[in-house]
């Protein structure tokens, strides 16, 4: 698979490209603003209508927003998705996704969080490891989970 051109993370004079357009200082095409967050549409959209959530302040990621702001982040996008649905727009479902990280494809350290049309043939795909895992397996990441909150 083709490596996808990569967006820039900053500005041309340094600043965070999502601090940049939740200030005003860039440019977009905004489906909600608030105080604390503002969507729009993604410049690389899955599908038409594909939009973003982020918030004002600049976090790079999910552990660096404070818990009350991610409940707001879900909050938004799920009235999104149920907006996206009342449109012409081909949306037969919805996947929110926040990729936490370089590791998990996140290419702009400022927390964001997918709203994304669905339909059968759309070409996005996730790939992964499916098959069903043991109890034990289960249990022994259920107990390192639990130890590290």
């Amino acid at each position: 698979m083709a490596e996808l051109h990569r967006l820039p993370a900053t500005t041309t004079d340094g600043e965070c490209v999502f601090c940049a357009i939740g200030s005003g200082r860039a440019p977009a095409a905004f489906v909600h603003e608030d105080e604390e967050f503002v969507a729009i549409a993604d410049l690389r959209p899955v599908t038409t209508g594909h939009l973003l959530v982020l918030p004002r302040a600049h976090a790079a990621d999910l552990a660096a927003l404070p818990p009350s702001a991610g409940a707001r982040m879900f909050t938004i996008a799920q009235e999104l998705a149920a907006a996206l649905r009342r449109t012409d727009l081909r949306c037969e479902a919805v996947n929110l996704f926040l990729a936490d990280g370089e590791a998990a494809g996140q290419e702009i350290p400022h927390v964001h969080l997918h709203v994304i049309p669905r339909f059968p043939g759309d070409g996005f795909v996730l790939e992964a490891d499916w098959r069903v895992r043991s109890r034990e397996e289960l249990t022994e990441v259920a107990a390192q989970v639990r130890a590290a909150r």
